[in-house]
């Protein structure tokens, strides 16, 4: 028996749980409260994509009037039903020696998805066998989904059920009535899968964790089944789509389904339901941001005098109880960083909550997931990796932060750093000056591998409008300094903003052409701009020249429908964007004129052709701060003593040899410099507890020397600086 189960349904990732269940259950152990996590998702997955799942589902199948690949992929049942649980061992890391077979190309039953595998070599180059292997077994998987999708259940997706459900549902209607009907192929996997857990449980809360609208659909189901069949056990809603969504909900059949709908942070909302089904009649009932039913009516009820939990006092995310050994890598298309999201289980974490920014016009700015910032410190955030290392077995981390502060990022990196603990690590950013080329050195050496962040628009006026607070050519800047050092930068694009020109579109995709053929940024993805109730567009439309389109809201808001009053459609240019991109991705097409990548005619653009380059070699020269931390993050090196005469005057130089990882090189300097340095090194490397800043390191060497400043220039030391020497 558990106090609470926690559940996230069906469907978000398939190569890693989404950690929401994990964090609470973290925060849950703090507390003394017993829980149990359960991902329904990747149960239903397993359960289906197995020799028995798919015997009985094509055996339910009426093969009459369906399409000429579903009929081809029924044919093959057998070679399907056969080679199945083999695929699926592949992926999940424990059958490695099939990708020979797999890659053999008579293994696998071949449908439609396999056509595009003449494009394969030019998408992903020369690929790993692991990864070709990874790729075709994905495209495997993708025919039974088509399989699937035509003919047994059409709202079936990997990564989302029944999306168009949830997807800005201003009215409950529509999903109340698929609710109202027959349970569909996927419930009636998962359902009793969730029976089971709850006849072994006996729970007296269900928290339902729903990040996206394709979990909508299936966390009523499961809400529904838990009312009808265990009808003493209460039930919440928490997670990202009521955060965002259920602000404004006022439709009370939703209470047929839950008792409870919470927001923002759901510790402490939690806690309080705990409390709240163990009191006593007659003691007063506290609630945390909860929507509940009372007189018939929604009310909401926020009636607590505490305050939500710091972040320090949340506890280690707890994955236990997940069936960690049982995801499976997928690799789904050729974007770089696409592919970190789909491929490998990384641990989840945050640096901060909230944002450090919080301009961005665009952004929920005014929703607490947004606007509370409060960053955690750095060595209790290495703590935690120590402990999900632990218990999970894993040293890949994913920082799921809105936008990973660089100075606590600078403090993670040099804690890794002293305790020589070797992870790979990646995260979300903004694209500040902040990124020095010495820090991304300085991460790229903690184990960081690559970095998103919000280009948007290319545009240095619509960036000053979004309140970005960069420009592109300090964009270009920065995504030089993170490539130089060996991280990947994946770029987040957007068109279709308020006032956005078409001039403006045509230059912003020739930013990005130079930004690409330049090398600098790796990876990115065209999405169209979507307007949000909690946003400062979205809350004051006017002022950014759109006229929403308003709605009577009694179940989801948040996307708002609107017209842009330059009536500029820019739908028209999503195909042309995105075929550009997928081209400069694979470093191909750079010469092409813009044009032909659209079938209407575009203007020229205005943006000089070395513009970006400009940028790059215009950069102003780094001045080290006094305040500056020096880290040395080479190694210590073997010396020679060399001895000199000229003119009868006899000197010492000392040389020094060093081994980095892929060369080695050697500086000569005075012998008692040298000595210096010597001490110096041991002093500043990045294994120690203590850092020097610059004006300490200048105090020290002109207790001995003259002019720190002439030293620090020197030949020798720029040597050091190519290797490791770094100031952040």
């Amino acid at each position: 028996m558990k106090d609470i189960l926690l559940l996230t349904p069906p469907f978000t990732q398939l190569n890693t749980p989404y950690p929401a269940t994990a964090y609470l259950k973290g925060f849950l152990n703090t507390k003394q409260i017993s829980s149990f996590q359960m991902d329904l998702g990747i149960e239903v997955i397993l359960e289906l994509f197995s020799k028995v799942g798919l015997e009985a589902m094509f055996s339910s199948v009426t093969v009459s009037g369906i399409s000429e690949n579903s009929n081809r992929i029924f044919e093959l049942r057998k070679e399907y039903c056969t080679t199945i649980d083999s695929v699926i061992s592949f992926l999940e890391g424990t059958s490695p020696t099939l990708a020979r077979q797999i890659c053999s190309g008579h293994f696998l039953p071949q449908a439609s998805r396999f056509d595009q595998l003449d494009d394969m070599e030019w998408a992903f180059g020369t690929m790993g066998m692991q990864d070709k292997a990874k790729y075709l077994a994905t495209l495997y998987l993708e025919d039974l989904s088509d399989f699937i999708v035509e003919c047994v259940d059409s709202h079936f997706g990997f990564s989302r059920y029944a999306e168009r459900l949830g997807r800005s549902a201003n009215s409950f209607d529509e999903l109340y009535g698929h609710l109202q009907g027959a349970v569909t192929y996927m419930d009636g996997i998962a359902l009793p899968l969730l029976d089971a857990r709850m006849v072994e449980m006996q729970p007296k809360l269900v928290c339902i964790s729903v990040p996206f609208p394709g979990n909508l659909y299936s966390a009523f189901r499961c809400a529904q089944y838990i009312k009808s069949h265990f009808p003493k056990t209460k039930i919440a809603m928490g997670g990202g789509f009521p955060n965002t969504e259920l602000r404004d909900i006022k439709d009370v059949r939703v209470f047929q389904f839950f008792d409870f709908i919470t927001l923002d942070d759901g510790e402490l909302p939690i806690e309080l339901l705990m409390s709240s089904l163990n009191h006593s009649s007659a003691e007063e009932v506290s609630y945390k941001r909860t929507f509940l039913l009372e007189g018939g009516q929604v009310v909401y009820k926020n009636n607590t005098h505490r305050h939500d939990y710091k972040q320090s006092e949340v506890g280690t995310p707890d994955y236990s109880d997940l069936v960690l050994d049982r995801y499976i890598s997928v690799i789904e298309i050729a974007n770089p960083m696409h592919s970190l999201w789909s491929d490998g289980r990384w641990n989840k974490l945050t640096m901060a909550h909230g944002c450090y920014w919080g301009k961005c016009t665009f952004c929920d700015i005014s929703l607490d997931y947004i606007k509370v910032y409060e960053p955690i410190a750095a060595k209790l955030i290495v703590d935690r990796m120590e402990e999900m290392i632990a218990q999970t077995g894993e040293r890949g981390f994913h920082f799921v932060d809105e936008a990973a502060p660089p100075a606590l990022m600078r403090e993670v990196a040099l804690e890794l750093l002293r305790r020589e603990l070797v992870v790979t690590w990646w995260t979300n950013i903004r694209f500040e000056k902040s990124f020095t080329s010495d820090l991304c050195i300085l991460l790229k050496a903690s184990g960081c591998i690559a970095v998103s962040g919000g280009l948007e628009v290319a545009s240095d006026r619509l960036l000053a409008l979004i309140k970005k607070g960069v420009t592109v050519s300090q964009v270009a800047q920065v995504t030089r300094h993170f490539t130089d050092s060996g991280i990947m930068v994946h770029a987040y694009l957007m068109y279709g903003y308020p006032t956005q020109t078409v001039q403006e579109t045509v230059d912003s995709l020739e930013m990005v052409r130079q930004l690409f053929e330049l090398g600098i940024i790796q990876s990115g993805f065209w999405h169209q701009f979507a307007m949000t109730a909690h946003s400062p567009v979205g809350m004051d439309p006017e002022l950014f020249g759109v006229i929403p389109e308003m709605k009577d809201i009694t179940f989801a808001h948040n996307d708002i429908t609107f017209r842009d009053t330059t009536g500029i459609d820019h739908d028209r240019f999503s195909f042309g964007l995105k075929k550009a991109l997928f081209n400069y991705m694979h470093g191909i097409c750079f010469e092409f004129d813009l044009q032909e990548w659209f079938d209407f005619k575009i203007p020229e653009s205005t943006i000089p052709s070395d513009y970006i380059i400009e940028c790059i070699e215009n950069e102003p020269l780094l001045v080290v701060k006094p305040t500056a931390r020096i880290i040395w993050l080479g190694g210590t090196p073997q010396i020679e003593i060399i001895h000199k005469t000229k003119k009868g005057v006899s000197w010492e130089n000392m040389k020094l040899f060093f081994h980095a990882k892929q060369t080695r090189f050697d500086i000569t300097v005075e012998k008692e410099k040298g000595e210096w340095l010597l001490k110096t090194m041991n002093y500043i490397s990045a294994s120690q507890n203590k850092t020097f800043t610059f004006a300490e390191l200048k105090q020290d060497f002109e207790m001995q020397f003259n002019d720190f400043e002439l030293f620090w220039f020197s030949k020798p030391l720029v040597t050091l600086k190519e290797f490791g020497l770094i100031s952040v």
